[in-house]
């Protein structure tokens, strides 16, 4: 189209092209060509990103282009893991507030994407991949910030293009938890009427590629768990939740990564409810979470990393084994009654850990369905100052600087 061939060579920046997909109802806008050049290492591209090209995220994720509850991946061709031959190719992922260090319904749809692109400028290891005929899959080894993530991908009769009606798998990096029943105690000025006078909740912390802290919704007060949920009251509690849950020092502590200070943070607050979840054929349980992550993004997916972070914590919980496939929801794939993520430990591993001594942990494998949504050429057009750097109405209506 003329118009679309006129915005694609004019404006005031680079334009950046992207294909939008969805897993489960939950966006990943996948980069694939514009993004400035980044070097070093697959963390030190991160912090790059972060540093000095922050506002493109913004642009990409928010308002116009984006919204509250976009995410993307952006296509990292060259790392060290892709240099030494472990990796095919690499990723960041973005959201509303900044870079994450691990994502499942992304690399889901990203295995998707890698697959049926044959153009080497933007998948040049594309020509690697080798077509397994007996099971009619391709895998792939991708690189995120958290590790070599192993990712297959049921293909058509020919190997060249992804079979949409068959489930991506990803086996996870090394997931474990940190805490398991931990008191939190809730401070005066920010307990919630649900809480009914206690002054403390319990709460676990585990490791999927990111830290989560997963806490039952009974916990916080809700009698009724995840049905019938009242969405705004519950939103309103976690916006609370956790920041604070950020500055507290067991917090801290329990978010420890053993091989990299960038990895230790809390991502998420995942609110569960054991009792609810459509439960598709060939799993021996089910279950439902609603994920807080980012800035109140809300996961419309079953959150892949949290799903391997979950069967982590059930491990040491010792209440789920290896082999034993666990259906995970989330309120989209309940309403829907498809798009449940399952899951099953394949491998238990021993890492370092933070102190030095050995650290019991679980290899996951998480399988999952994602589905193209369209394809998009962003641009800023000269003298366009609203939406260089997008903007969220939160925000606008607050008064908070928006601007790089």
């Amino acid at each position: 189209m003329d118009i679309a061939q006129f915005l694609g060579e004019n404006g005031s920046c680079q334009p950046i092209r992207c294909i939008d997909m969805h897993t489960t109802g939950e966006p990943t806008r996948i980069v694939y060509s514009g993004f400035p050049t980044l070097s070093g290492t697959l963390l030190e591209q991160r912090d790059q990103a972060k540093q000095q090209h922050d506002h493109i995220r913004k642009r990409l994720m928010l308002e116009p282009r984006g919204h509250d509850g976009m995410y993307g991946a952006i296509i990292r061709p060259e790392t060290e893991l892709v240099s030494s031959g472990a990796a095919h190719i690499g990723v960041l992922f973005i959201h509303n507030e900044g870079f994450s260090t691990m994502c499942g319904h992304a690399t889901i749809a990203l295995g998707r994407f890698l697959i049926d692109t044959h153009d080497y400028t933007v998948f040049p290891r594309r020509e690697e991949l080798v077509f397994e005929a007996d099971t009619l899959t391709v895998k792939l080894n991708i690189h995120a910030p958290c590790g070599l993530v192993r990712v297959t991908v049921p293909v058509m009769s020919d190997g060249r293009k992804s079979d949409p009606s068959r489930p991506v798998t990803f086996l996870s990096t090394p997931a474990f938890a940190t805490r398991i029943r931990m008191a939190v105690p809730i401070a005066p000025e920010i307990r919630w009427p649900e809480l009914s006078g206690r002054d403390s909740i319990v709460l676990d912390v585990s490791y999927g590629g990111a830290f989560y802290a997963v806490v039952q919704a009974t916990e916080l007060g809700f009698g009724g768990g995840l049905r019938d949920l009242d969405l705004d009251a519950m939103t309103r509690r976690i916006q609370k939740l956790k920041p604070y849950l950020m500055r507290q020092p067991e917090v801290q502590a329990a978010v420890q990564h053993p091989h990299d200070k960038r990895l230790s943070f809390l991502y998420s607050v995942m609110v569960v409810d054991s009792t609810l979840g459509f439960r598709p054929d060939g799993v021996q349980g089910t279950e439902t979470g609603l994920c807080y992550f980012a800035e109140n993004q809300i996961d419309r997916s079953p959150t892949g990393s949290c799903v391997t972070a979950r069967m982590a914590l059930a491990y040491a919980k010792r209440v789920r084994s290896l082999g034993q496939r666990w259906a995970y929801n989330s309120l989209v794939s309940n309403h829907f009654e498809t798009g449940a993520f399952s899951a099953e430990i394949v491998e238990e591993v021993t890492i370092d850990g933070v102190d030095g001594e050995d650290l019991n942990a679980v290899i996951v494998q998480v399988e999952g369905q994602a589905f193209y949504t369209g394809a998009s050429v962003f641009v800023v057009e000269d003298g366009d100052s609203t939406s260089s750097s997008g903007f969220t109405m939160e925000k606008v209506a607050l008064g908070r600087g928006m601007n790089p």
